[in-house]
């Protein structure tokens, strides 16, 4: 196995820029290797090897604790898929739910363990219309949102964690405007905001100036990727970074986040695959625009 140190200096310092390491390859020690050759420092975990982070072992976290300090890499957050897809009228009681929230204290202790501080939810299974008129408003689809949240930020507080709740295209959370709106109404400190707006582009949302002055005192973490949205034809293609219509916004959000002194994490989410090629492949196409707008913040 090649083992290879990175200089502790580069870590901590500011800012806290890394990768989600699927993105390079499942392969995990191939992929810290590789985060460490070209100089990204923070590591996202979600699927290892054949597995979830959340489906770990206590022998596969020793593990992966040993790969990342040997590198000296630091953990910024834990993204198993919690409560994604579940319908929200899943009983709490029910099997489905309680699996959940048992797949989340895991990743609660994970977190723990190999000293990270976000742990990554979703908002179930996305309901078409949460307000509005009837009879297409799906009626109560809110009030139960935050209901079902109650459990899963009292184990994370409890725990010393904050839950970080992504804005995605398959939850109920799509955009900065319906993230800002939970936050403020639960109003509990455990909760912030994991960041997409590429994904909010599905929903309309502009992510500068709109989207990141609604959520600007709230975000804790940030997924960067690019992709084209066609709304009507509902499709959404991921494309290299720089080659899509997050192009024409990086920039100002970056700049945005170097003004107000961000403190939080970013991740390079590497999810295009070229035409004929691998995730690797798009990975190493993307990087040069990425580490080109990451030196923005340095």
């Amino acid at each position: 196995m090649k083992k290879v140190k990175q200089d502790e200096s580069c870590v901590d310092s500011s800012p806290k820029i890394g990768v989600i390491t699927d993105g390079i390859s499942r392969d995990f020690e191939y992929a810290l290797d590789t985060m460490v050759d070209t100089g990204l420092a923070y590591v996202e975990l979600q699927y290892l090897w054949d597995k979830q982070i959340g489906e770990l072992t206590d022998t596969d976290v020793n593990r992966v604790k040993g790969l990342i300090n040997e590198r000296r890499l630091k953990v910024s957050c834990i993204s198993h898929h919690n409560l994604s897809g579940i319908p929200l009228e899943t009983s709490v009681s029910s099997t489905e739910y309680r699996n959940q929230l048992a797949t989340l204290q895991r990743c609660i202790e994970i977190a723990q363990e190999l000293e990270s501080k976000l742990v990554r939810i979703f908002s179930f299974r996305k309901e078409m219309v949460l307000f509005g008129a009837e009879p297409i408003i799906s009626e109560g689809a809110w009030t139960t949102l935050l209901n079902r949240l109650d459990e899963p930020l009292r184990m994370a507080d409890d725990a010393g964690i904050t839950l970080v709740i992504e804005t995605a295209i398959s939850g109920n959370i799509t955009s900065a405007f319906l993230a800002r709106k939970l936050i403020d109404e639960l109003d509990v400190d455990h909760l912030k905001v994991l960041w997409d707006p590429c994904s909010s582009l599905y929903c309309t949302e502009v992510p500068y100036p709109d989207g990141y002055e609604i959520i600007r005192e709230h975000i804790a973490h940030i997924h960067l990727k690019d992709g084209v949205v066609d709304l009507p034809a509902a499709t959404f293609d991921f494309c290299a970074m720089g080659k899509g219509q997050m192009e024409g916004f990086y920039r100002s959000i970056l700049n945005a986040l170097n003004k107000d002194g961000y403190e939080g994490t970013i991740s390079f989410e590497s999810v295009y695959t070229p035409e004929n090629g691998t995730r690797e492949d798009g990975f190493w196409e993307s990087l040069p625009v990425f580490k080109e707008l990451m030196e923005m913040l340095i």
